[in-house]
């Protein structure tokens, strides 16, 4: 695929990928507008950076496919004065969505490696209202708690305790949970002493690894 031919591949994306399949939220589809995904992915799957399909980006990890992104972030409903807590930094995709659509941005990341690279694409996307932090993200990031939202970039087997716990009043929290093999994305909101959970759409993620995540 030449340069030229990006804009039109990332319009294709959102029209057969997102529109056809309900995704029509303005604000979010102009984020995917701010955050072409050719520059998340590696020179050697640029070819495919708007397949309908997740990539391989190197470190065992992959950039999601396109759809989900847009699902879990249309399901995480964030609103412009929004601080938002993110594990799995990964490519930077999910979180250059959040950043676009939120305030700022926290994201927790455990191969060094990798964020330093989704750190890089930010800065020349002029995203700066984006905090980093290497380590177990299933625990969320205490320090910066209490969160309006929270999503989940990979798989648990349950959704954790911190993350409930370092969710705000009214808040909402997205993300994959289930067996190694298929998942449910679930969505959690917060009401008080009362917590919600309701199962969304099947999925596969790679595993979130950590104290209250997988243990490899």
């Amino acid at each position: 695929m030449e340069e030229g031919n990006y804009s039109s591949e990332l319009e294709r994306m959102i029209a057969e990928q997102l529109k056809e399949r309900g995704i029509n939220d303005e604000r979010l589809i102009d984020a995917f507008l701010a955050n072409p995904r050719h520059l998340f992915v590696p020179k050697d799957q640029k070819h495919r950076a708007y397949a309908d399909r997740p990539l391989p980006i190197g470190e065992g990890q992959t950039i999601s496919q396109p759809y989900i992104v847009a699902l879990m972030s249309d399901l995480l409903d964030v609103n412009p004065d929004d601080g938002i807590l993110e594990i799995g930094t990964g490519s930077g995709y999910q979180t250059a969505m959040l950043a676009t659509l939120g305030d700022i941005v926290y994201t927790v990341e455990k191969k060094g490696k990798l964020q330093e690279r989704a750190k890089k694409i930010h800065r020349n996307l002029g995203l700066e209202n984006i905090k980093y932090r290497t380590g177990d993200g299933t625990k969320g990031w205490k320090e910066q708690a209490p969160f309006e939202k929270i999503i989940g970039t990979g798989s648990v087997p349950g959704v954790p305790d911190s993350l409930i716990n370092q969710l705000k009043d009214r808040g909402r929290l997205v993300i994959p949970a289930g067996s190694r093999r298929q998942q449910r994305i679930v969505l959690v909101v917060k009401e008080g002493e009362r917590i919600i959970k309701e199962k969304k759409s099947y999925c596969s993620f790679l595993p979130l690894v950590g104290e209250e995540g997988w243990s490899k």
